[in-house]
């Protein structure tokens, strides 16, 4: 039931300086501009493609401010959040990142497919993979030439002690398939695999456990195609003994929280409704805007936020 990725969201710092950076440089569309469901006085920001295509997704909570230390990347967490970009288009990135003053380096070549890495203002790994085929098309509103653009979320990384259970996870509750392994490492993929459609899994060995906090991936999200097939899912997570969140209300999915064998936080949300629901897709990401049940707290909202 699981087409592919949906989102993925991390826990930042600034809001300025992750609009700045993954808008302003990476290229990404701020398709919405809201707020934290669990604490309404932080931003939650959607970056992806022109509609916010679920797997082109990058969400992220700025809460800076808020007492959050800085988190520890390790096991049990998504360590790498990686994009993917056309083949050739590296040193383009590579110029363009250098010239803002962000350093790179040559990621690992897995899986056929070549990368470099920085890190956001965060702390946060981000990954560029030169992938060979990706069919979906670009946001290229920030002036970022179609022909090098980012097309949307590429594999991101989990990383766990015990590989083999995840897998196996993945496989016989979630659907994916093993599409390719290497020493300590599986690629594995869902719906019509490619980008957009992949988690890879990494053996995590000398490294702390991860916890949560400023600089880290706080879960992935994995696509589902409509609630009643969400329901049948959890039905089947619950059979099985796995702790699930009840169906949350977010507005443009909805969304079932668990951890695989791993301890990864995942999610699963629906396709539908989408971010149209409540603004013009022309206007996508240029009002804040709140779920219906916010609207009496907007303007102690607004006055609480920090000015962007």
């Amino acid at each position: 039931m699981i087409t592919g990725l949906h989102h993925l969201t991390a826990t930042v710092d600034q809001a300025r300086p992750d609009l700045d950076f993954y808008v302003g440089l990476l290229g990404l569309r701020l398709v919405k501009k809201t707020v934290n469901f669990d604490n309404h006085f932080v931003y939650h920001f959607y970056y992806g493609d022109g509609l916010g295509h679920p797997s082109t997704i990058m969400t992220t909570f700025p809460y800076h401010g808020w007492g959050v230390a800085p988190g520890v990347r390790g096991a049990g967490q998504v360590t790498v959040t990686n994009f993917s970009v056309p083949e050739g288009s590296l040193p383009f990135w590579r110029d363009r990142l250098t010239a803002a003053g962000v350093a790179t380096q040559a990621g690992s070549d897995r899986f056929g497919a070549r990368s470099i890495r920085c890190s956001d203002p965060s702390g946060l790994i981000i990954e560029l993979r030169a992938e060979p085929a990706d069919p979906r098309q670009p946001w290229t509103g920030e002036a970022i030439p179609g022909e090098v653009a980012i097309r949307g979320l590429a594999s991101p990384i989990l990383s766990v002690r015990r590989p083999a259970e995840t897998t196996d996870f993945l496989q016989s509750t979630l659907g994916f398939r093993l599409e390719a392994k290497e020493p300590g490492r599986y690629l594995m993929a869902a719906g019509a695999g490619g980008p957009g459609h992949r988690l890879e899994v990494h053996a995590a060995d000398e490294v702390p456990d991860g916890v949560n906090g400023i600089g880290t991936v706080h879960h992935v999200a994995l696509a589902i195609a409509t609630g009643d097939e969400q329901a049948a899912l959890r039905d089947q997570l619950v059979a099985s003994g796995r702790a699930v969140t009840r169906v949350l209300d977010r507005n443009y999915f909805q969304s079932i929280y668990f951890r695989e064998p791993g301890g990864v936080l995942l999610e699963v949300a629906t396709t539908g409704p989408g971010f149209a629901v409540d603004e013009d897709p022309d206007r996508l990401g240029t009002a804040l805007k709140l779920p219906a049940w916010e609207e009496e707290n907007r303007p102690e909202i607004e006055r609480r936020l920090p000015p962007i």
